[in-house]
């Protein structure tokens, strides 16, 4: 009756974790057999014989009988009488085959040999999800908020496998409810102990790749190719894509008759600005499209040490630097260049930094958020511009103008 009774609650786990029944044979007597190893010193003269769909298991254990009085190994040997009293007839040499009952090797054995089954179902499990998620990694996924932490939001999918989205892979203007279903890649998958830990990411460039694909029914046939995505999450980004077919033009293909095609990217992404660009070998030319808006005047490559100089009409210079710097830094992330950008006329100009002697450096780097790097870029704007779009008092912008002033003799 307990042998019964103990296997059919062992074939509730083939139920509740959907193990096949040649596996879970398998993890079955490879646990029984560590209990008999515990038992009895060594399982090798056992037979065990399970059948997890019946509910039911038998288990042999086989001695050679020997002469009483002469038995070294009682786990291998047993004595003459010992052995007819199984069966009258037994005699000296042969083997003797015994049921061993799941009660024989006591409760405490029975205790430790579930908690083991658990453990041991348990690791096939996660062996089994972080093979599922390994081979996910890369890939868009959508699972649902469960909890939210101060540093990541916790997240399980329809199976209440757990994903982990950390705070500095989120897009800064993610908002999260409980309940709200969430996208993004399978960043990475990794093995902790025995538990797998699956991070999803909303801020990696692949992740905008990977919604493209998506989205954009030549980008996932392969008629339009991405080269390369670069972000700076929930503020800018840039993407450069190709096609080998001179019938399309992956640019408008991507972003659509007034922008339908990208907006529901934009809209994933939390308003993120999304400049699409058509990848091109000749590098003074993807240069030039990779600081679009701004139009470049003249460009000089330094391929040695990878920079450029980009020459541009005075007001086309903050377009090109864009707020926060955020254009010139992802132009330079796409194209793989250090680009440094000149005004036309900057020969008779003087660079914002000669005056750090008289102006406080964090003044010089709150006018060079804006573009305006030279004395004669800040002279040529009005007091109002400069107030609105700098942080500085008007105090230190009529100190910082008149400063300059004096260069110039005005």
């Amino acid at each position: 009756m307990e042998n019964l009774a103990l296997i059919d609650s062992f074939s509730e786990f083939k139920d509740d974790k959907f193990i096949d029944r040649v596996t879970l044979m398998a993890i079955l007597e490879d646990v029984f057999r560590n209990a008999l190893k515990k038992k009895y010193g060594s399982d090798d003269n056992f037979d065990i014989i399970i059948n997890p769909d019946k509910g039911d298991m038998e288990i042999w254990r086989n001695r050679i009988v020997v002469a009483d009085g002469e038995v070294e190994d009682p786990n291998a040997e047993i004595s003459l009488t010992e052995a007819q009293k199984i069966e009258e007839d037994f005699e000296i040499g042969e083997d003797v085959s015994e049921e061993v009952k799941l009660m024989d090797l006591g409760r405490r054995s029975i205790l430790a040999l579930r908690q083991n089954l658990i453990a041991k179902i348990q690791e096939h499990d996660n062996t089994n999800i972080y093979k599922y998620f390994k081979d996910l990694e890369g890939e868009i996924y959508t699972a649902e908020v469960h909890h939210i932490r101060h540093r990541a939001v916790i997240l399980l999918d329809d199976d209440g496998n757990e994903l982990i989205l950390p705070k500095e892979k989120q897009i800064p203007s993610d908002f999260y409810r409980k309940g709200d279903n969430v996208r993004g890649i399978i960043e990475s998958v990794e093995l902790k102990g025995n538990k797998p830990v699956i991070i999803m990411s909303r801020a990696s460039p692949v992740f905008l790749e990977k919604l493209f694909e998506q989205e954009i029914p030549e980008v996932f046939d392969g008629l339009i190719t991405v080269k390369k995505v670069v972000r700076i999450p929930g503020e800018k980004a840039k993407v450069a894509v190709d096609s080998y077919d001179d019938r399309i033009d992956p640019v408008g293909a991507c972003v659509g008759m007034k922008g339908s095609r990208i907006h529901g990217i934009v809209r994933e992404l939390g308003n993120e600005n999304i400049d699409v660009i058509n990848y091109t070998t000749n590098i003074n030319l993807f240069i030039t499209r990779a600081l679009s808006p701004a139009k470049v005047t003249s460009i000089t490559i330094d391929e040695v040490k990878k920079r450029v100089e980009v020459i541009l009409k005075p007001e086309e210079v903050s377009k090109a630097i864009g707020r926060g710097g955020h254009n010139i830094r992802l132009a330079g992330q796409l194209t793989g260049y250090e680009i440094d950008v000149l005004r036309e006329g900057a020969e008779e100009d003087v660079e914002l930094t000669e005056f750090s002697d008289e102006i406080e450096p964090w003044v010089i780097n709150e006018f060079k958020k804006i573009g305006l790097d030279t004395a004669k870029s800040i002279l040529e704007k009005d007091l109002q511009f400069l107030l609105s779009r700098t942080d500085l008092e008007e105090e230190t912008i009529v100190e910082v103008v008149n400063i300059l002033k004096r260069e110039f003799d005005e």
